[in-house]
């Protein structure tokens, strides 16, 4: 099982990134999926996750508006966009899964079993 997420980089506030991750082991048909941010001296935190069977998904509301996830099954990719970024959305970026459970809400609120590497975003002016 892999994540690679990509497209990190570094914005001015109110600027929009899109990140990608390309996951391979498994297929985007049933496993919850989702975007976590870690930003320095903070715990990891949720920014977005999607039920893959039903394509149903939770923002938590820091993000509600601004974010939005979404999957290309034909690409075995999920991806993030993020809109009207804030100084305080910097963060290494991951995206994680669990393929023990479907719902997007469960994954937000506990630790996915399969993590990627991270991808910095920096919003700075």
């Amino acid at each position: 099982v892999q994540l690679q997420a990509s497209g990190g980089g570094t914005v001015q506030p109110g600027g929009s990134l899109r990140l990608s991750c390309a996951v391979s082991g498994f297929t985007l048909d049933r496993p919850a999926i989702g975007w976590f941010r870690e930003a320095p001296g903070k715990e990891r935190e949720a920014d977005a996750c999607l039920s893959t069977n039903n394509d149903i998904w939770y923002y938590p509301d820091f993000v509600k508006g601004r974010f939005t996830i979404s999957s290309d099954k034909s690409k075995n990719s999920v991806y993030l966009q993020m809109d009207n970024l804030r100084p305080e959305d910097t963060a290494v970026y991951y995206c994680a899964a669990d393929l023990g459970h479907s719902s997007s809400y469960y994954l937000c609120h506990s630790r996915p079993s399969e993590w990627g590497h991270g991808t910095l975003v920096t919003v700075s002016s």
